[in-house]
C-alpha cells in the first residue's frame, strides 16, 4: 500500500472530477482535474530535476491555489515541503535555507533577486518564482510537462515535511512530520469533527502553518470538500462569503474582527455548521459574546507544529469555554509535575503526548530531539495546563512563560484571566520582568476597551481581592494592542524586551 499522503487524498476526490475544489476571491475556479492535472505537470518538473530522493522543496510564496497545488506536486513527487513565513526576511531566509539546504526554493516573484541570491550562495540547485496571480517560471516550466504522474510510493515514517518552529526563544527548530503523522491527523479530525457530503470550507489562514494546511486544507481535501479560497483574512469579505460556507476555521484574531462588524450576526452564520478556533488562546468573553451574537458554539482545540492536534472540545457534547477539550482518539495526553507524576485533576502541570501524529524529532538536531522525549516516549510540549474532572483539558501558559517569583510559581494565564474579566479590559498578556528582590516581578499589560477609564491602582488593588498576594501584578502597563505574530499569538517575549527594562 502506497503511505504516501497524495495518494490518500486522491483516493478521496469525488467521483465527479469536474466538481469545483477550489474557487478563489477573484472567481477562478479550479476542478478535481485541475488539481490532479496541475499537480502531475509539477511534479514531472521537479522529478526531471534529479533531485535527490529525500530531497526538501522549500517555498516562501503568497497564498493561491498554485501554491496548495506546489504542495501537493511536492507530495506527489514523494519530496520534503519546507514551507517559509511570507514574513521572513533575508537573515530568517538565510538560516532556514543554510540549515535544511533545499535542492529548490521557490518564491515570489517580486522576491526572486535577493532570496535566488541567498540560496544560490548557499548550495540551492534551483530557484523557481510563483506569484499569486498564476504568474512565474514555476508555472512557465511546467507547463511543458505531461499531466499525468504516478504517484512516488512513500512509507507512513517517511518524511513529508519539515515546518520550523516559530523560534521567538533561541533556535528556530525545524519539526520532522512523516506521511504517516499527518494523515493519521487529517483521518482523526475528519471523524471526530464530522466533516459531511457537500462540506464547504471558507479558508482565510496562512498556507505556510499548520493551521491552515494541515488542519484547514486538508480536511477539505479528504472529505472531497470544495475550498473558498480568500488571500488573507478580511472581515468584510468573510462576512459576504459565509452564507456559501459550512465550516470556517480561524485564529481568536478573526473572531474577534468578526465581532467588531456590525453587520455580522445570525443571518450570516445560518447554513455554516462549524466554527473551529486555534493557534492562540480564545478569550472567554469572545466564545460567549460570540454564541450570543450567531447562536453558534466555536469549537476551540489544541495542537503543535511538532504534533498536529492533540485534543479538541466535542463536535457533539459540551464546548466549555476555556478549554480545548479532551485528547483526540488515538492520542495520549498526560499532564505531570516537575517529578513526572501523574497530577490529580485541576492540578496544573506540564503537558506531555503521545500517539502515531507526534513528529519524529528535530531536524539535525538529535540532541534536542532526546531531550523533549521521555524514557516512556512523551513529547515534552513546554505547555502547562490542567485536566477537569470529566478530562478537558485547559492551557495555563508555556513553561518558558512560568514566572518565579520570590520562590513562588506564578502562571500568566489564570492572572490574564482575572484581568480580563475586569470592566473595561479587552484583553491582557501577564509577564515576569527581572526584579532584584523577588528575581522576576509579575507584571500585566492591558489593552481597555474604548472609553473605558481603568488605572494601575485599580487593577492592582481589585486583584489583591481576588487573588494571593504574591500572583498580584507589580506594575500595570496599558498599551493600544498587544503584539502578535502571523497566527494570533502574543509574542510575550517583545513585552519582555519592552517592559523589562523599566
Amino acid at each position: 500500500m502506497n503511505a504516501n499522503l497524495y495518494a490518500l487524498f486522491a483516493s478521496r476526490f469525488p467521483k465527479d472530477r469536474q466538481a469545483c475544489a477550489i474557487e478563489t476571491h477573484d472567481g477562478k475556479y479550479y476542478s478535481w482535474n485541475d488539481i490532479e492535472r496541475a499537480s502531475a505537470k509539477i511534479a514531472n518538473l521537479l522529478a526531471g530535476l534529479r533531485l535527490q530522493p529525500d530531497a526538501r522543496i522549500a517555498a516562501q510564496v503568497e497564498k493561491s491555489a498554485e501554491a496548495l497545488i506546489l504542495y501537493l506536486a511536492v507530495l506527489r513527487a514523494g519530496y520534503t515541503w519546507l514551507p517559509l513565513n511570507t514574513a521572513y526576511r533575508a537573515a530568517e531566509i538565510s538560516y532556514f535555507i543554510d540549515d535544511a539546504e533545499p535542492e529548490v526554493v521557490v518564491c515570489s516573484p517580486q522576491n526572486f533577486g535577493w532570496v535566488s541570491q541567498i540560496a544560490f550562495a548557499s548550495g540551492t540547485r534551483h530557484v523557481f518564482t510563483l506569484g499569486d496571480d498564476r504568474t512565474g517560471s514555476l508555472l512557465t516550466r511546467a507547463a511543458l510537462q505531461s499531466n499525468s504522474f504516478d504517484t512516488v510510493h512513500r512509507d507512513a515514517n517517511e518524511l513529508a515535511a519539515i515546518l520550523y518552529t516559530s523560534g521567538t526563544t533561541g533556535r528556530s527548530k525545524g519539526a520532522m512530520l512523516t506521511h504517516g503523522n499527518l494523515s493519521h491527523n487529517a483521518r482523526v479530525l475528519q471523524q471526530y469533527w464530522q466533516w459531511q457530503p457537500g462540506d464547504v470550507l471558507l479558508h482565510a489562514l496562512p498556507l505556510f502553518h499548520i493551521h491552515g494546511l494541515f488542519v484547514a486544507a486538508h480536511g477539505a481535501l479528504l472529505n472531497g470538500s470544495k475550498m473558498i479560497f480568500l488571500p488573507r483574512f478580511d472581515a468584510a469579505e468573510v462576512i459576504r462569503q459565509l452564507p456559501r460556507a459550512t465550516v470556517f476555521m480561524g485564529v481568536p484574531t478573526y473572531y474577534v474582527r468578526l465581532l467588531a462588524e456590525p453587520s455580522f450576526g445570525r443571518e450570516q452564520c445560518s447554513g455554516v455548521r462549524l466554527f473551529i478556533s486555534g493557534s492562540a488562546p480564545l478569550l472567554t468573553d469572545t466564545f460567549h459574546d460570540f454564541a450570543q451574537r450567531t447562536g453558534h458554539t466555536i469549537l476551540e482545540r489544541y495542537g503543535m507544529t511538532e504534533t498536529a492536534m492533540l485534543t479538541s472540545n466535542p463536535y457533539q457534547g459540551e464546548r466549555r469555554a476555556g478549554t480545548v477539550g479532551p485528547a483526540l482518539p488515538g492520542v495520549s495526553v498526560r499532564v505531570v509535575d516537575k517529578e513526572g507524576k501523574p497530577c490529580a485533576a485541576g492540578e496544573i502541570g506540564d503537558i506531555q503526548v503521545r500517539g502515531p501524529n507526534v513528529f519524529q524529532g528535530y531536524w539535525r538536531m538529535p540532541e534536542k530531539t532526546a531531550e523533549e522525549f521521555t524514557a516512556d516516549g512523551y513529547f515534552r510540549t513546554g505547555d502547562v495546563g490542567r485536566f477537569d474532572e470529566d478530562g478537558y483539558l485547559s492551557i495555563v501558559g508555556r513553561s518558558k512563560d512560568l514566572i518565579i517569583s520570590g520562590g513562588y510559581n506564578v502562571y500568566p494565564k489564570e492572572i490574564e484571566s482575572v484581568i480580563d474579566e475586569l470592566e473595561g479590559v479587552l484583553e491582557s498578556a501577564v509577564i515576569g520582568v527581572p526584579h532584584p528582590d523577588f528575581g522576576e516581578a509579575v507584571t500585566a499589560v492591558v489593552v481597555l476597551r474604548d472609553g473605558a477609564g481603568l488605572s494601575e491602582e485599580r487593577v492592582i488593588d481589585t486583584l489583591k481581592q481576588r487573588i494571593a498576594n504574591y500572583k498580584v501584578p507589580k506594575q500595570v502597563h496599558f498599551v493600544a494592542e498587544l503584539p502578535r505574530n502571523t497566527m494570533g499569538k502574543v509574542q510575550k517575549n517583545l513585552l519582555r524586551e519592552q517592559f523589562g527594562k523599566r
